[in-house]
């Protein structure tokens, strides 16, 4: 595919972003849905049928603006990846079905709110402030487990202190939630992430293209940082097929913006 400049914002990144799904649909899927599709299926079911995880989505439609890219179909793929996280965690410490049954609801609690006050500067600690508000109102959750819910949502970010984290439940819900978000850094960042925030501030492409580089590697450090002993084996192999699609994405640009890149 041959990307031309358009008049209006110097690139067409709908047509960056199309010949980028076209890369990534050449890959094959990543490997944790190949290896665990039965945590996987569950935790969707769960999502789809679970009353108290419908009444959060329905918070989350309501509070939830999608902030380039970081709307609910963000928060949905990291609830159900963090679900899925949180089932085979809570298999490999051999829990219960019941108590499984409790840290995929907060998994995907958590999932779908950790972007609420996505728009702030500090949003990990604003959205976990204003999450507790809501649920503290809501009636769905004990004080422990709205504790476990909001913890999570304020140690998410990335490239940010770790913060400790009391008790093996707690520190689960947020290393799955975490793990999950991170997930995202690899396919999304370059189907969809990255194009719909260049597309909004109007990037002008060579600008992009010398910065490409270096956002590369940023997302290359992010494999260091999974928390989950799941997180740690899949979580590269999510970034490093990402980096892939994105090194051929950049072969294109490069190619078809040559005249704009600086010597």
């Amino acid at each position: 595919m041959t990307l031309h400049p358009s008049k209006d914002i110097g690139v067409p990144y709908t047509d960056i972003r199309r010949c980028a799904r076209r890369i990534a649909a050449r890959f094959p899927v990543p490997e944790f849905y190949v290896d665990f599709p039965l945590e996987f299926a569950f935790s969707q079911r769960f999502f789809e049928l679970d009353p108290t995880v419908c009444a959060i989505r329905r918070i989350a439609v309501r509070e939830l603006e999608d902030d380039l890219g970081h709307g609910l179909p963000h928060a949905d793929k990291v609830s159900l990846d963090a679900g899925a996280l949180a089932i085979i965690e809570s298999r490999r410490i051999g829990l219960s079905l019941r108590c499984i049954r409790k840290r995929l609801r907060l998994a995907q609690s958590a999932g779908l709110l950790h972007d609420i006050r996505r728009k702030d500067a500090d949003h990990a600690l604003t959205g976990s402030i204003h999450a507790r508000k809501l649920l503290e109102g809501s009636g769905l959750f004990t004080s422990s487990e709205i504790d476990a819910v909001c913890g999570a949502i304020l140690n998410h970010e990335a490239f940010k202190r770790n913060l400790p984290i009391p008790g093996g439940k707690d520190r689960m819900i947020s290393d799955c939630l975490y793990d999950a978000d991170k997930f995202r850094w690899g396919y999304d960042n370059f189907t969809d992430t990255v194009w719909t925030m260049v597309s909004y501030l109007r990037v002008p492409i060579e600008d992009f293209i010398g910065r490409y580089p270096q956002g590369m590697a940023r997302i290359a450090d992010i494999k260091r940082t999974f928390r989950t002993e799941t997180g740690k084996v899949y979580g590269p192999r999510f970034i490093d097929m990402g980096l892939a699609v994105g090194r051929l994405l950049y072969e294109t640009l490069r190619r078809d913006f040559a005249a704009v890149i600086a010597p």
